[in-house]
Parts: structure tokens; sequence; C-alpha cells
């Protein structure tokens, strides 16, 4: 008697397989890339190089420099304002390195792929 459905040999027929084995490849290089990622350093400056920052990849403020000029106890508002230009500058290169290594493995599918990422 002839089985009905199902794949021959019982298992998932080549393809099946080949592209589950292509997944998980895919899934480790992105894990190792992330991993990468986060040992990278990123540097911004604001004020024309008066506040100077070094983020990390995970996002961790690792350094902050500041001129002397730049500290002004009468305007203590705008050193805060360099500051948070220079970490969200940062950071901005954080993602758009992470977004570049990305888009090597999703190859411009914009978002990636449901339930794998």
């Amino acid at each position: 008697m002839a089985k009905r459905g199902g794949f021959p040999g019982g298992g998932m027929p080549g393809n099946m397989a080949n592209l589950m084995k292509q997944a998980q490849k895919m899934q480790r290089q992105m894990e190792e890339q992330a991993k990468e990622l986060e040992t990278k350093e990123f540097t911004a400056t604001a004020g024309g190089g008066a506040v100077e920052v070094t983020v990390s990849g995970a996002k961790k403020l690792l350094k902050l420099k500041l001129s002397e000029e730049v500290v002004d106890p009468d305007d203590v508002e705008m050193l805060e304002d360099l500051v948070v230009a220079a970490v969200n500058e940062a950071f901005e290169k954080v993602d758009e390195e992470s977004a570049s290594s990305m888009s090597k493995f999703t190859g411009g599918m914009g978002g990636g792929m449901p339930g794998l990422f």
C-alpha cells in the first residue's frame, strides 16, 4: 500500500534540510557578528571637538573627554547639551555599524525574517 502524503524515507526533503542548515549557519554568524560589534569602540565629538565620547558597541559609555574651555560654571547647560549630542552621535554610529553588518545576512530584506531574529 502506498503512503499518502509525507516524504520518502520519512525525513525532510533535501531542500528543506539544506535550508534549515543554512538558516542555523546564518544565525550563528549573526551571533558572532553581534559579539564582535560589542567589542568595538565608537568615538564622536561635539562643539568642534570640545566634547569627545567613546562608547562600546554594546552602547556603554567608555570615555568622556572635555576640553578646559568648554567647562564654564556659568553655562553648565551648554556643556550638558554637548555631552548629550556627542553620546547620541556615537550611538548612531553603533546603530549604523550594526545595520550594515546585519544587512550582509538579511540581503536587504528590510527588517529581517519574523521568527528568526
